[in-house]
């Protein structure tokens, strides 16, 4: 920490890129913090995986950043391991404050004229104990359509063509839009990387509801709350990891979806160690 604030990074991680998308709103609003982000991409995607399994990964990446990179605060930019993990991760480090990604059911409902909404999500979140009590406290009178999406993420990060995601997103926007939904909620951070595709097939009396810009204000609020801001003369350095076994596999589908050069380092993350490169 210097004087007059604190030039500690923030660590942001995810399974894939679609963190990204919280990065990006994130460096917009706090311009003067330092990030370091984790793409665990061997892993990806957690949302088919069990809550157990998402815990375990999520608890090694929190590890790196904070025991390596001494992270003053760490945002879970990824809906399915704030689902299985977010929780235990505060008490496992209650002296890191942690921003997860919840749901956007409250706001969903605050637009909602015709009391019906489309979520967009993973398999994690829409069994988590997160989003079910989202939509109890939130949404009880409202209809949710909520869709899974498997292999979406897979897709984006692939960087797969657009007949491709145009084809999938049809198959999952469908249901809302038949149903009548004028709220469309994107449930997973990789989903408003491509929000360019999903908006001409809700149709102009859908919004979508892009949670990233919330995360950032929520960061931003945590970061003065606890006097961890940084200071003024900052200068801002930003640090990418992939746990992919070629940072390819995430610099190309970052510079794809977010149009500029984003260089990573490979990270290896084992319970027993943790090395770059």
């Amino acid at each position: 920490m210097t004087a007059g604030g604190d030039a500690r990074p923030v660590g942001i991680f995810d399974s894939g890129i679609g963190g990204l998308s919280v990065w990006h709103a994130l460096v917009e609003q706090l311009p003067l913090e330092s990030t370091v982000y984790v793409a665990d991409q061997a892993h990806v995607p957690y949302g088919p995986r069990p809550p157990g399994e998402i815990l375990s990964l999520a608890l090694r990446v929190t590890a790196f950043l904070t025991d390596v990179h001494d992270c003053k605060l760490i945002v879970v930019a990824c809906n399915s391991a704030s689902a299985a993990a977010l929780q235990h991760l505060r008490r496992a480090y209650p002296g890191v404050p942690f921003v997860g990604m919840e749901p956007a059911i409250k706001p969903a409902a605050a637009m909602s004229l015709r009391r019906v909404a489309g979520v967009l999500a993973t398999p994690a979140t829409l069994s988590g104990e997160l989003y079910r009590g989202t939509v109890a406290r939130h949404a009880q009178d409202m209809r949710i359509i909520a869709e899974g999406c498997p292999g979406l993420v897979d897709a984006i990060e692939s960087c797969a063509d657009t007949d491709t995601l145009n084809a999938m997103l049809e198959s999952f926007v469908a249901p809302s839009r038949a149903a009548g939904a004028d709220v469309m909620v994107m449930a997973c951070t990789h989903y408003p990387l491509i929000k360019s595709l999903i908006a001409p097939l809700c149709g102009a009396h859908m919004r979508l509801i892009d949670p990233a810009p919330a995360v950032a204000r929520q960061t931003a609020r945590l970061l003065a709350q606890h006097a961890l801001e940084a200071p003024a003369e900052c200068q801002p350095r930003h640090q990418f990891f992939t746990t992919a076994t070629s940072v390819d596999r995430f610099e190309t589908p970052a510079t794809h979806w977010l149009g500029r050069s984003i260089p990573a380092r490979q990270l290896t993350l084992a319970a027993e160690s943790m090395t770059t490169r």
